[in-house]
């Protein structure tokens, strides 16, 4: 491997690139091999793209910046490109437009998340049942501890909740399937409101879980618009997909790794999952400086 950097380093110095561009990337091109001597991975194989996956996803939970992991991903692509010209690996294993880690442009997006104060202070509002029917209850858990989206909450069928097993089944973008575990609260919630609310409603038939006065299942903009009105009330600006923000990142707060947040969110690439757990809230910015 050795012999390999060094013939990359003069590569590179023939191809007129600066000295310390040459550092940083022979540095990190030696980082990523030091990462594959210590999963025992054959010297044979300089660069792979299975090699490559696992490391990007080794960087992204080691919590480093976007731009740092950007850059590792940006040397070995050059590193790549000089794997080809010495016909050492006879594809590109690399595509920055896929494979960088895609960030708001400007500065370093903020995932806007509920603090744990916050949703203790809406948990405790939902309480209060002069003021929110059971539905609206339910349907702010269910927000919260499956992290669906607005859209797939109206479309869950009864049939799509498991009781014995505790599983959610839900259907999302393209049509893609993907199973939630349930919290027994969640299912309790559930159960208090098919056999109290819903049996009332004129609806009580429908195939979906959540009817409406007007409908066998409830609109998207209904959820909005209601909590859009008790936002006011709690002081917090709620909106559907607020809740989704932070299913995801209290999960990754709690130690659950990117592959299973993922999954359980739907997320079409590990990348959207990352940015939970790479763009912190400013919130929890504030704490680790004021820390200093």
């Amino acid at each position: 491997m050795n012999d390999l950097v060094q013939a990359f380093q003069q590569w590179l110095n023939e191809e007129g690139r600066a000295p310390k561009t040459i550092e940083s990337y022979i540095g990190d091109v030696k980082s990523y091999q030091q990462f594959l001597y210590e999963k025992a991975v054959d010297d044979a194989q300089p660069l792979s793209r299975f090699s490559f996956v696992r490391y990007k996803q080794y960087l992204l939970e080691r919590l480093l910046a976007v731009s740092t992991i950007n850059k590792k991903i940006n040397s070995l692509k050059v590193y790549n490109d000089f794997l080809l010209k010495k016909a050492i690996i006879h594809e590109s294993l690399i595509q920055l437009k896929r494979d960088r880690v895609q960030i708001a442009s400007g500065s370093e997006h903020v995932v806007t998340a509920l603090s744990e104060e916050e949703v203790e202070r809406l948990l405790f509002y939902l309480e209060d049942h002069t003021k929110v029917r059971i539905r609206n209850k339910l349907m702010v858990y269910i927000l919260l501890y499956t992290g669906v989206r607005v859209s797939e909450l109206v479309n869950i069928k009864l049939a799509d909740i498991d009781i014995l097993t505790a599983i959610l089944t839900v259907r999302g973008k393209g049509g893609k399937v993907r199973e939630i575990s349930m919290r027994q609260d969640v299912l309790q919630l559930i159960k208090q409101y098919q056999q109290g609310e819903r049996i009332d409603s004129r609806f009580y038939g429908s195939e979906y879980l959540l009817v409406s006065q007007r409908s066998e299942k409830m609109h998207r903009d209904s959820v909005r618009d209601w909590l859009a009105k008790i936002s006011n009330e709690i002081g917090i600006k709620l909106h559907p997909h607020l809740f989704r923000h932070t299913f995801a990142t209290r999960l990754l707060r709690k130690g659950v790794d990117l592959t299973t947040v993922s999954k359980l969110t739907g997320h079409s690439t590990i990348n959207m999952t990352a940015k939970f757990f790479i763009q912190t809230t400013r919130q929890e910015k504030q704490n680790a400086v004021d820390k200093l």
